[in-house]
């Protein structure tokens, strides 16, 4: 049938009654796709929410190549978990508290980064120990639960000393504010991590590994095109799933890229489906790997 839309999610369905120009905006804007191994992720994140204040708190690392999704899977789980007001004290309630490693870490830098991204005014001549207190009492009034680091590769431009001095930090402040502790990097990130043995002795490790030619893979297909707003089905064979991973690598985001040029090809030409024929025949214009890093 004609207006059969059972091929797509509602939210997909949803842009089928805009204009192409809107439809072509939607398929090419951040979307999120849930798949096995985000899934799998996200409920081990949401575990260390429920799991009763220690003073060695499990903590979880995700590495994988750049490209693989880390960050919108950061964004996912600080998102899932938003700030929310108390009314009993007045205080904004913060569980999740997510930052970028800064691109040289030292101690100051690392407090700085961290009392900006809470709101805090900042003293230009404050010492260390001050931006450390202040941070503390912050975090501990807006009870942060989880602290989320994303390239936390950034560690190793740090001196040996400086390295050090960071991951020092890091387990101080799980330990006094009782927090877990989610850090995202590419693979080298492991060595960052593994600079202090008694924070790394917390961490469960996830490694998001290049796609290879399994049911994953599949199934991750199908969901991006069950999220893309196309009138027709687009049923894909081996041979153009086989294509697909052999253009992109295996790299989450070229996979994305991909798909969305093909499905934007498909709603100008009016095809309105992703077939073999345009998979065959598709080139990448330009790299696009950090688009859904």
């Amino acid at each position: 049938m004609a207006n059969d839309i059972s091929h797509l999610t509602a939210d997909a369905a949803y842009w089928l009654g805009e204009n192409n120009e809107r439809r072509v905006r939607a398929i090419q804007a951040r979307r999120w796709v849930l798949y096995l191994r985000a899934k799998q992720v996200l409920e081990r994140l949401n575990r260390l929410l429920d799991h009763p204040r220690g003073t060695r708190m499990p903590s979880v690392a995700i590495y994988g190549d750049s490209g693989m999704g880390k960050t919108m899977l950061m964004k996912r789980f600080r998102d899932d978990h938003p700030p929310s007001f108390d009314l009993r004290t007045g205080i904004l309630k913060t569980p999740v508290l997510a930052m970028e490693m800064t691109s040289r870490p030292g101690e100051r830098r690392f407090y700085a980064e961290l009392l900006t991204l809470l709101g805090a005014p900042q003293r230009p001549r404050a010492d260390i120990a001050q931006m450390e207190q202040a941070a503390l009492r912050i975090m501990e009034a807006i009870g942060v639960q989880v602290l989320v680091i994303d390239e936390v590769h950034n560690i190793l431009a740090g001196t040996y000393r400086e390295q050090r001095i960071v991951l020092n930090t890091l387990r101080f402040l799980s330990n006094r504010l009782q927090i877990s502790l989610v850090c995202f990097g590419v693979n080298e990130a492991r060595e960052a991590i593994g600079g202090d043995v008694q924070l790394a002795r917390r961490f469960e490790q996830f490694t998001l590994s290049r796609w290879a030619a399994n049911e994953q893979f599949e199934t991750l297909v199908t969901s991006i095109l069950r999220n893309t707003p196309l009138r027709k089905p687009s049923v894909l064979t081996p041979k153009s799933l086989r294509r697909i991973l052999q253009i992109t690598e295996g790299i989450t985001a070229n996979i994305f890229h991909m798909m969305n040029s093909l499905a934007v090809e498909a709603v100008e030409a009016g095809a309105e489906q992703v077939t073999d024929e345009a998979i065959e025949r598709w080139v990448p214009e330009f790299d696009a790997e950090a688009a859904f890093a």
